[in-house]
């Protein structure tokens, strides 16, 4: 497995995105079965793990936290404040919420230090830009973690070249993580360029297009909770007619000698070695079938057919619902 360069750190050039093992689509795993998961990805070089606050309102990082505590200086890890699970009722049932006000960051944080069992997080994000919230006063408290020595560097999700750079000016940014894959490329508006300009990693979550790209879903399958039953391009009709390009993507993985998920992965590293996809899965065939994209070489030729037949004029439907879309701060097409 090679490195990139993610702030001072070097991470394998496909880390892991640990979401899927506790959240957001469908019942979680077992912890045999997320530990198998886990600790295949460190054996196979993996040095980048990321999860966050949100994932099971804390499951996840006392998943990550009793698996790799052991081995915690074999890896950098990447965790999230700013959206995380409240009682609001006080019913005790935890309702999703994005707060980005110092005194939350700071809460959340000493609680993801104890629930991931580390002295420090390397990466810290701020999941969502709280936009009741000057960015500016949610990064300064973020950089007062870094004095403290609490967290190693600072990271954003879901925003925008804007205010990037107005969080730039405040304390340096170590690294933006954004949904970007062949069928979603709201990055390549501004955000990827910023990222190169400011010498700021990009992290690609859903790489694969939350499963699309690895081969047909039936969407009747999906669990009550499953995250793709609320996004546009999951519905029946957008489905199908996005479900027509997937052929062609098909044979197009026939050509470059790999599975549908590794060339999707593989056009990611194609990209830019500024960009480091963390996929996620709960199941280490998968995980090993991913982890192979590092091997894959594209022709030029192929990357520009690919570009061709998956952008953002082909694909039908929003990758969010209108609730979703307000939450976030990227640049829309």
């Amino acid at each position: 497995m090679k490195n990139r360069k993610l702030g001072p750190f070097q991470v394998s050039e496909i880390g892991l995105g640990c979401m899927n093992l506790s959240h957001a689509y469908g019942a979680p795993v077992s912890a045999e079965q997320a530990e198998r998961v886990l600790l295949t990805a460190l054996d196979q070089g993996v040095t980048f793990f990321d999860t966050a606050a949100l994932y099971g309102f804390g499951t996840n990082e006392t998943l990550v936290g009793n698996v790799l505590k052991k081995h915690r200086q074999k890896f950098t890890l990447a965790s999230k404040c700013g959206m995380t699970g409240v009682d609001v009722k006080g019913d005790g049932k935890l309702v999703r919420v994005i707060d980005g006000r110092p005194e939350t960051i700071r809460s959340t944080c000493e609680a993801a230090l104890k629930r991931l069992q580390t002295d420090v997080i390397d990466l810290y994000y701020l999941h969502r830009w709280d936009k009741k919230v000057p960015i500016e006063d949610s990064v300064g408290a973020l950089s007062d973690l870094v004095r403290q020595g609490k967290i190693q560097t600072i990271g954003l999700s879901e925003v925008s070249a804007t205010s990037l750079r107005k969080a730039h000016s405040v304390h340096p940014i170590a690294a933006v993580q954004t949904e970007y894959s062949l069928w979603t490329r709201n990055p390549e508006i501004a955000v990827l360029k910023a990222c190169q300009e400011l010498g700021v990693a990009f992290v690609a979550f859903s790489p694969v297009a939350r499963g699309f790209l690895c081969g047909p879903l039936n969407l009747q399958s999906f669990d009550a909770k499953d995250i793709r039953k609320s996004m546009p391009r999951f519905e029946p009709e957008n489905y199908a007619a996005n479900l027509k390009l997937l052929a062609p993507f098909q044979q197009l993985a026939q050509q470059a000698e790999c599975s549908p998920a590794q060339l999707a992965l593989a056009w990611l590293l194609h990209k830019d070695p500024n960009i480091i996809p963390i996929p996620g899965t709960t199941s280490v065939e998968h995980l090993m079938d991913d982890l192979g994209a590092v091997d894959i070489k594209l022709s030029q030729e192929l990357i520009q057919q690919l570009d061709q037949l998956i952008n953002e004029k082909t694909v039908v439907g929003n990758r969010y619902n209108e609730l979703a879309n307000s939450e976030v701060d990227t640049e829309f097409f």
